[in-house]
């Protein structure tokens, strides 16, 4: 039986490694910049996107050091995204990961200058990546891209856009789907996608793997916006209930609670059926899958 939680535990391990190594050999500059930045990226999490990245890679023979780069750059941009989320102007949240917002424990100017430098340096990483192996300059050209667009207008920045919009309004379950695929499910999907193309991995395997990372970052969603109905602020490490407080539409307003789960369910299975190509290497893939659904944080 594989064993997910001490799956989890060493990739987070050396995940967590590489990220503490990217701004050590940096230029020092006398501004809480660099300290806001650890601040946030060092704050726990999951690294759920990291992960992904790195199982697509072994799943189709590449290894964890081939992803890494992008690993750590998919961390960044995440980050970023739950600096400025928290924002007075979007969530207005005080903690995130049983902390201190960054605005909460730096000041707004900084947190918002933090998520920025984070983007950047997402790139930055990847970039490097791809300058330090030229026989691998256009495998990197195109994981740049695909993790550009997924973070951008195109993906995630237009998704929370759609979510801010979409509050107090009535928006039907088509409408939300799509605010889902573009707020998480986008840079999921780019997350296994760029770890397949970096393993190696032929046509019909990053095909497959994208379809399964787009159906998994829809779970995901649809999995958090459950846990903000049903979980406790000491569970998941920030308030819940802001969904219903800021009137947004969310699987369990649109459809019921019940219905929102055998929906998130349905989704997995649907993850799990794009692994049958990979048979048990894909076990690590289709164990993260199922953790989605049963995950209390």
């Amino acid at each position: 039986m594989f064993d997910l939680k001490a799956y989890l535990k060493a990739k987070q391990l050396t995940i967590n490694a590489a990220l503490r190594k990217l701004w050590d050999d940096g230029e020092s500059y006398p501004t809480p910049l660099v300290q806001a930045m650890r601040y946030s990226l060092e704050a726990g999490g999951k690294r759920l996107r990291p992960i992904l990245c790195i199982a697509a890679s072994e799943v189709v023979g590449g290894s964890e050091a081939d992803a890494m780069p992008a690993a750590c750059a998919l961390e960044l941009i995440h980050t970023y995204s739950l600096i400025h989320d928290d924002l007075p102007a979007m969530d207005d949240d005080d903690l995130r990961r049983g902390k201190p917002t960054c605005h909460k424990a730096f000041n707004e100017a900084t947190a918002i200058l933090a998520g920025d430098a984070l983007q950047a340096g997402a790139f930055e990483v990847m970039a490097a990546a791809g300058r330090n192996q030229r026989g691998d300059a256009l495998k990197w050209l195109e994981v740049i891209y695909l993790i550009a667009r997924a973070s951008g207008c195109s993906g995630m920045v237009q998704g929370q856009m759609m979510d801010i919009s979409s509050e107090g309004t009535g928006i039907s379950l088509e409408k939300l789907e799509t605010l889902q695929l573009l707020k998480t499910g986008a840079l999921i999907e780019a997350s296994v996608q760029a770890g397949a193309i970096l393993g190696g991995g032929i046509s019909q395997e990053i095909t497959a793997l994208g379809a399964y990372g787009r159906y998994t970052g829809l779970a995901f969603q649809v999995a958090d916006d459950i846990l903000n109905v049903e979980g406790t602020p000491e569970m998941l490490g920030k308030p819940v209930g802001s969904d219903r407080d800021h009137q947004k539409a969310t699987g369990p307003s649109l459809m019921g609670l019940e219905q929102a789960k055998a929906r998130a369910g349905e989704l997995v299975d649907s993850a799990l059926e794009q692994l049958r190509i990979f048979g048990k290497k894909g076990e690590p893939l289709a164990a993260l899958a199922r953790y989605i659904l049963e995950r209390k944080r």
